[in-house]
This record gives C-alpha cells, sequence and structure tokens, in this order.
C-alpha cells in the first residue's frame, strides 16, 4: 500500500495516470451513445437471444478483440479492431514488400510513414465494414432499426458516424501514448475486457448456491471453491510463463585501447518463450468464423435432401449439419482444429517478428558473440534452432489458454460469460496490459529513486 501512495507523491506521474483514467472513463461513455437509427428495445432482444446461442459466442470472442460488444450499434460500435487489422496487415506486409522493409529500416521517419498508411487504411477498413453492419441492421433478419430510417441517407449518417468513432479512438490511444501512460491502444482493448467483469460476477452471484449439492443450473460450494482456485492457477500460470524467458549467454570481445583493456563482460540474450503474444490465438479464433458461416450456409442449402432416404444427398446433409453443429458448440472438432491453428501461427508470426540473421549481425556489429558458435551464419543457425524449441512450448501454453473457457463451461457448467475470464484471449490481454503498464510505472519510480513496485525491498 506505501508503494501504491508513493505513485501519486510524483506529480509528473500523478498526472500521467488522471489523464489516462480520463481518457479510458471518455472511452467507455461512448459505447452507452446509440446510433440515432436504432431502436434500442429490439435491439436488447435481438442480443438477448444470439447470447443463448453458439453463434453468440463466436460474435462475442470477435468483439472482445477490439473492445467492443455483439450489439456494435453505438458511436463507438467498431471500437480499435479496424486500427488494429490495419496495423497487423502492415506488419505482415513489411516482411513481404521491399518498399515497406526499407521504411521499417530508415528509423523514425520511416515508422511515421507506416503509421501515417495506417491511419488512411484504418479509415478504409472502418467505412468498408461499418457499411456491412449498418445494412446488416437494416435487413429483416435483424429488423432493429426503425422503418422511416431504413434508406441511403440516414445509413450512410450512421457510416460516418461509426468511422469517426474509431478514429476518435485511435486518436485517443496516440495521447494516452504521448500524455499518459502505458500503450494506449492496448489499455483500450483491456477496458473493454474488463467492463465485462461486473456482467460475469452478477451472472457467477445469481447463480451460486449454499449447498453442497446444488439444484440443476447453480453452482454449489465446491464447484464455486474450484473456480476460485483455477481462477488464481491460471493467472499465475499466464504471468509465469508471459514473463518466462531463454537467456542466450553472450561475450563480447576484448580491446585494448593503450594501457586499458575493455569490454570481455558477459551478459545474455533474452528469448521470450511466448514470442507470438496474443496474436496467434487471436488469428486462430478469426479464421474459425469462416467454417462455421460455411458449414451453416451449406447446411441450410442442403436440408431439403434430408428427406431421401439412405442417398448420397441425404448422407452429404447430415454430415454438413453436425459439422456447421461441431463448429457453432465448439465441440472437440473445433477445439483440434483451434489447436492445430495456434501452432501454425505462433511458427508463422515468429517468423515473420523474429529474424535470426539479423540479431547475428547485430551481435557481430556490436563486437559480442556466443561461446562455441562463431560470428554469422553458424550464430544465425542455432539462434533459429533456440527459437524453434521454445516456440513449440510457448504455442501449447496458448493451446491451453485457449480450450480453459471451454472445459470451465462443459464440465462444470459454468455460463460463457463467466469461463471466459478463466482464460483465452481475454485473460491473456489483461494480463500482458497489466505487466507492461506496472513496467512502466515502476521504471518511472527507480528514475526518481523510489523503490520500484517490484522491489521486494
Amino acid at each position: 500500500m506505501d508503494k501504491l501512495i508513493t505513485i501519486f507523491k510524483i506529480p509528473e506521474l500523478r498526472r500521467k495516470i488522471l489523464f489516462t483514467a480520463l481518457l479510458l472513463a471518455i472511452y467507455r461513455i461512448g459505447f452507452y451513445v446509440p446510433l440515432p437509427i436504432v431502436n434500442q428495445a429490439q435491439l436488447r432482444n435481438w442480443e438477448e437471444q444470439l447470447s443463448t446461442n453458439a453463434a453468440g459466442k463466436m460474435f462475442g470472442t470477435v468483439a472482445m478483440f477490439g473492445g467492443t460488444s455483439i450489439g456494435m450499434s453505438t458511436i463507438f460500435g467498431l471500437g480499435i479492431m479496424p486500427y488494429i487489422s490495419a496495423s497487423i496487415i502492415f506488419q505482415l506486409l513489411g516482411s513481404v514488400v521491399p518498399a515497406l522493409e526499407a521504411m521499417q529500416k530508415e528509423g523514425e521517419s520511416g515508422r511515421k510513414r507506416i503509421n501515417e498508411y495506417t491511419r488512411y487504411s484504418t479509415v478504409v477498413i472502418c467505412v468498408v465494414q461499418s457499411a456491412f453492419w449498418v445494412q446488416y441492421m437494416m435487413s429483416d433478419q435483424m429488423g432493429v432499426v426503425l422503418p422511416q430510417y431504413r434508406d441511403f441517407w440516414h445509413g450512410l449518417v450512421s457510416v460516418c458516424i461509426m468511422t469517426a468513432g474509431t478514429v476518435f479512438l485511435m486518436w485517443v490511444g496516440e495521447q494516452i501514448d504521448e500524455y499518459g501512460i502505458g500503450n494506449g491502444i492496448s489499455l483500450l482493448i483491456m477496458a473493454g475486457i474488463l467492463s465485462r467483469f461486473p456482467v460475469a460476477l452478477q451472472g457467477l452471484w445469481q447463480s451460486a448456491s449454499t449447498r453442497l449439492t446444488p439444484e440443476p443450473g447453480q453452482l454449489g460450494i465446491i464447484q464455486l471453491a474450484l473456480l476460485a482456485i483455477l481462477f488464481v492457477g491460471v493467472i499465475v500460470g499466464v504471468v509465469a510463463v508471459t514473463e518466462s524467458q531463454r537467456r542466450i549467454p553472450t561475450q563480447s570481445a576484448k580491446h585494448v585501447r593503450g594501457r586499458r583493456v575493455f569490454g570481455g563482460s558477459r551478459q545474455f540474450l533474452p528469448l521470450k518463450v511466448n514470442q507470438g503474444g496474443v496474436m496467434p490465438i487471436i488469428f486462430a479464433s478469426s479464421l474459425l468464423i469462416f467454417p462455421s458461416l460455411i458449414f451453416n450456409g451449406l447446411a441450410k442449402a442442403t436440408a431439403g435432401l434430408k428427406t431421401e432416404a439412405w442417398s448420397i444427398g441425404s448422407m452429404f446433409a447430415t454430415v454438413i449439419q453436425d459439422l456447421a453443429d461441431s463448429f457453432q458448440r465448439q465441440s472437440y472438432l473445433y477445439t483440434v482444429c483451434n489447436i492445430v491453428l495456434i501452432y501454425f501461427f505462433c511458427y508463422f508470426w515468429t517468423a515473420i517478428t523474429f529474424n535470426p540473421k539479423d540479431m547475428s549481425d547485430n551481435l557481430k556489429d556490436y563486437g559480442s558473440f556466443i561461446p562455441g558458435y562463431r560470428p554469422g551464419r553458424p550464430t544465425a543457425d542455432y539462434l533459429e534452432k533456440v527459437m524453434l524449441r521454445i516456440t513449440y512450448v510457448g504455442a501449447a501454453f496458448l493451446a491451453v489458454v485457449a480450450v480453459v473457457p471451454s472445459l470451465v463451461q462443459n464440465f462444470l457448467n459454468v455460463d460463457f460469460t463467466v469461463s471466459q475470464f478463466f482464460g483465452g484471449t481475454g485473460l491473456l490481454i489483461v494480463v500482458s496490459v497489466c505487466l507492461d503498464l506496472v513496467q512502466k510505472i515502476d521504471s518511472h519510480l527507480v528514475m526518481r529513486n523510489y523503490a520500484g513496485l517490484v522491489n521486494r525491498k
């Protein structure tokens, strides 16, 4: 508690924290400002119906990535996901397009140009996504737009409002980066995830029971105790693996200048076990939406073939319907596909973000080397071999974290709103952002000769 009080004793740090909290409050207030064309009563009924089926889980998972909600009928309805998508696209293109790769190596000026292109791409993505969403809201299938507003001009105004909302959130994130503390975009996503926590606690409280053998649909004392232990255990495991490193020893060459000898010190090169971060889970979850949509469409198209007895068409329609149900219920097949995709994107993302040749060249330029390996190609091959091995462990960790919510929901009979806080992308994002925020606050304290938050003394 003394360390927390010390944070607010430093005027500059106090201003940064209060400024960040103010912008996060504005961000949350915007989610309660609806679009003028939407019938809010019909929208609430639609959200309640969607939350009870498997499609609601899928939409809820995707909405969580961008810090938004399933309904998306407010001025901040698109969240910050269009900016994240544009950033990922340019990061992937940076390793493929030579011009972007050259910009990345130019330093600060190159990064500014790439950020400018990212902002323009964000506006384009916002216009496309908001146009599709407004058109879907105006359709008879959803039916949440008042009849007198189902025309082109009101739709265009809604698209402009949602696009301007996302651009404003992008500006808010940049202001937090410059004048606040922490990574602005990550804090916005974390705020959107944590905003669901009171709803999850309310649902858990309503289904809680003081009996050892509760009634169907309720949670007894043993189940609540298991949930509490599991919650703490998952957080401890996520923190441990997120902070874990593979430290490769390095040694700098000795330099003789006059009568003095410089260098020769032994250091280490840290390689994170979870190099991909949360991106592999996001890619895998987003990609698994398409099989569900495709199989559902095929199931509706082949529904009439089931009337034929013992025919190829009937068997094909039955198989398609089973596949559609498996992906909607997130059953065994969905889990296996999710784990395979997580492993694939872990290695894919690591191959893009980690370049052993550049790292080997940097060690050589600074006069350092790995004992037992010659500078150049042997060092690069050794770094690549080590990264392949630790990526396998990191992918296994991400696979476990992604599967935990489904296991909690199925075995403990817990609502999906509660189970998603026991693992998955949400918990991983919250823990990663909190660790980054603590490290930045700690650096401010240490720079002013205060004891850091992670210092035991």
